[in-house]
């Protein structure tokens, strides 16, 4: 999913939540890219789907109001604080009771790879969806 999708962006997956199965995925750049091309996406999800979200690079120059409300309805907590080059990967979805998410906050005096955040890694299981 991530193979050949490095630019300034947001990088979500949408999955049936009874079944896993990819029902669209998107990359969208939020450092000088159209926020409402991702907006697009968020309302799109449907009941049940599960959604799997990482940053890369700079998750946070346009995104507005509306997308961090849309993200935050899916399960985030840490949408509305998400800041430029912060590390940040979600679970969360569509009536999925389960999310889980990590948001490591950029400091450039103590970022681990020369400006760059450290990786993060999440870990969960997402239960099915159930009617």
């Amino acid at each position: 999913f991530l193979a050949n999708t490095c630019r300034f962006s947001f990088l979500p997956l949408s999955l049936t939540g009874k079944t896993g199965e990819v029902v669209k995925t998107g990359n969208f750049n939020m450092y000088n890219g159209d926020v409402e091309e991702l907006i697009d996406f968020l309302l799109s999800i449907e009941q049940g789907s599960a959604v799997l979200m990482a940053s890369f690079d700079d998750p946070a120059t346009k995104l507005n109001h509306e997308a961090r409300e849309l993200i935050g309805a899916l399960g985030s907590s840490a949408s509305r604080s998400l800041a430029f080059r912060d590390n940040w990967v979600f679970v969360g979805g569509k009536g999925i009771k389960t999310s889980f998410e990590k948001h490591l906050k950029y400091n450039k005096l103590n970022d681990k790879y020369d400006g760059w955040p450290a990786m993060i890694e999440l870990e969960g299981c997402i239960p099915k969806y159930q009617d």
